[in-house]
């Protein structure tokens, strides 16, 4: 005998679930999103099908019969054995996530205040961040996009521009005014400096760097507070601890909340950008290439 002639549907099963837990149709109806009348209807349906009386109508509810309380017993059962077998597989699934090495710098300010609008659009996708301050290695297993600080386009891969920006002092507004205005190399040169470690080699620029390529002949002063991390430099200077050296692509959102102040009379074009690198650009992934898509419309 089949099946579907011999058991009801599923949902006059539901319905009958529901129904016999609280015992009043009302509440059973109200859980369900239906009427009173159209769970009562359901369950006289179920009883003629199954020619077997399943409910006592009762002041204020309903109650089971002997028969009732024995089908409650293995429907109860039966859902609970396919939601918990629901559960298990849902654990096994294959979960989709991508790997993204980057800078502290790049994570920190850039890619996390973005981020909320690409988990909107793909939910499923976790992303996994790997940052550091050193030099990105790109061969590092598992990997599948680097975003990462250069001057031109990487040689040998296969990457896209995402951004540039120039670079300028940036300071609190409170040092600002407690220093007066800054017109000139001498006066800039003069001011509590923060310094970002030696990674010249990697196209962060010091003050002496910075005002070499601005053909100043004014040396700046020793730095008050040195650092080996991007990330910290900016929250000292957003604490008017001093001035550091700020990358429009990275601080920009925080000079336009006047979080920060850009001193733009100083500008200086970097010449350097992020760029979005595909590790293994032919192994192609949906999670990886919904990503790449994302990233390359910011």
């Amino acid at each position: 005998m089949l099946l579907t002639n011999s058991i009801p549907s599923a949902q006059s099963l539901l319905i009958f679930e529901v129904a016999a837990r609280h015992l009043n149709f009302t509440a059973a109806a109200r859980e369900l999103g239906s009427t009173q009348s159209s769970v009562s209807q359901q369950m006289r349906g179920l009883e003629t099908k199954l020619e077997l009386q399943l409910f006592e109508r009762v002041y204020r509810g309903v109650a089971l019969t002997d028969t009732g309380k024995q089908l409650y017993e293995a429907v109860e059962s039966g859902f609970q054995q396919m939601a918990n077998c629901l559960e298990q597989l849902q654990k096994t699934r294959p979960r989709l996530y991508i790997n993204v090495a980057t800078d502290f710098a790049f994570a920190a300010f850039w890619l996390l205040p973005r981020l909320p609008r690409f988990r909107e659009l793909h939910p499923e996708v976790e992303v996994r961040i790997v940052s550091s301050q050193h030099q990105l290695d790109h061969t590092m297993p598992d990997t599948d996009i680097s975003i990462v600080f250069a001057k031109g386009k990487p040689n040998n891969l296969h990457a896209h521009l995402l951004c540039t920006g120039d670079v300028f002092p940036i300071c609190s507004p409170a040092l600002l005014k407690q220093y007066g205005p800054v017109e000139s190399h001498k006066k800039l040169a003069s001011l509590p400096l923060l310094k970002l470690g030696d990674y010249t080699n990697q196209g962060w620029l010091d003050w002496r760097g910075f005002f070499n390529q601005r053909r100043s002949l004014v040396r700046p002063s020793e730095p008050v507070l040195s650092f080996n991390n991007y990330t910290l430099l900016v929250q000292a200077a957003i604490a008017g601890q001093g001035v550091g050296l700020g990358w429009g692509n990275l601080v920009d959102d925080l000079v336009d909340s006047g979080v920060l102040t850009a001193l733009r009379s100083f500008s200086l074009d970097s010449q350097w950008g992020y760029y979005l690198v595909e590790v293994n650009a032919k192994h192609v992934l949906p999670a990886k290439q919904h990503f790449v898509d994302w990233l390359l419309t910011q």
